[in-house]
């Protein structure tokens, strides 16, 4: 382990609980390129997220201790459970980084078979690995190896296109082959995310395998995730692009699992959630990167508010934190109550 550690692998904190959480009162964060860094993580937790997942990392990039890998495996005792999410389309590799972060503690890992962006499929990587499922067994097969057993699950989509839907056959071929979990995001690759994700294929999919099937894809409240559960029979699900505009949608879903109404969305609560996130930013990132990631966040946050554009072009012209403060000050002038609380709806 010393040698990862020197070589700038950080050690992983002890992971106590030895099965995944699964179920409906089990909401999941999505990996997220560029966004799911430890501190959204943390917030994400605080309110109510079971399991989280990295952003994508590189398996090649793990192997030659590539700059910014480090970075994407930062963690904490209170960033648990973590799933590691990997992409590469080679098996030696795949097995070779499983092996690598097993050294350094990491316990649950996580193949991307659905990633659609052009410089990911050019590496013959992540949803392009559905135009050879042969070879998408043959990795999955050496992660699985090299993993405790139900430790590594896989995330897929339909299929590259319309003509050429793979989902059902893989799904059943990874289940054979060993796989913990498995994630669909009912779209196929040339979609991206344009049209409106084929939840009906979860509902096919979910009663033919034994091991937990999660939702992806179009849930972009907890209304939504709460209606694909009940509508399709999947084992949980992973929120995306939802918890992006708003990371109190795990509150909001474990309320409604528990038939509580879900926390009322206000300018106080919205102003807890944004300097939740800089104080962690500020916490667990250098000054730069952590006003440059909270310059991108927080116009998502306030999108739908009148002024959004205003604040946002602000916000890029902004060049410190007290700049950035007086900004949020000016948009969300309301003080904070004492009764409000950023982790308010954890549980």
């Amino acid at each position: 382990m010393s040698r990862h550690r020197d070589r700038g692998l950080p050690p992983c904190p002890p992971c106590a609980c030895e099965r995944l959480p699964f179920g409906a009162d089990a909401p999941w964060l999505a990996p997220l390129a560029g966004y799911s860094d430890l501190p959204f993580r943390l917030l994400c937790r605080e309110y109510g997220a079971a399991v989280c997942v990295t952003e994508m990392v590189s398996a090649k990039g793990l192997a030659y201790f590539s700059p910014g890998t480090a970075e994407l495996l930062r963690s904490l005792p209170e960033d648990q459970p973590l799933v590691v999410q990997l992409f590469g389309a080679e098996a030696d590799f795949l097995a070779q980084a499983v092996t690598m972060l097993r050294a350094a503690g990491y316990r649950w890992f996580d193949l991307n078979m659905g990633c659609s962006v052009p410089k990911v499929l050019k590496q013959k990587a992540g949803a392009a690995m559905l135009g050879d499922p042969d070879n998408a067994l043959a990795v999955a097969r050496a992660m699985i190896a090299a993993a405790e057993p139900g430790h590594v699950g896989f995330k897929l989509r339909l299929g590259l296109d319309d003509n050429r839907p793979v989902w059902q056959d893989l799904a059943l071929r990874l289940q054979d082959a060993g796989a913990g979990w498995l994630t669909l995001h009912p779209r196929t690759a040339r979609q991206g995310f344009g049209g409106e994700a084929r939840h009906e294929a979860l509902a096919r999919l979910a009663p033919q395998l034994s091991l937990p099937l999660l939702a992806s894809g179009d849930l972009f409240s907890a209304d939504d995730g709460l209606r694909v559960l009940r509508e399709t029979g999947v084992s949980g699900v992973m929120y995306a692009r939802g918890a992006m505009f708003d990371p109190t949608i795990f509150a909001a879903h474990r309320a409604l699992v528990q038939g509580l109404p879900a926390p009322e969305p206000t300018p106080q609560r919205l102003r807890a959630v944004i300097l939740r996130h800089v104080t962690l930013a500020r916490r667990y990132c250098s000054r730069e990167s952590a006003l440059w990631k909270m310059r991108g966040v927080v116009p998502r946050y306030v999108r739908h508010l009148p002024g959004a554009k205003a604040l946002r072009h602000g916000l890029c012209q902004c060049r410190d934190w007290p700049e950035l403060m007086s900004l949020l000050d000016a948009f969300l002038p309301d003080a904070l109550p004492q009764d409000v609380s950023p982790h308010a709806g954890a549980g």
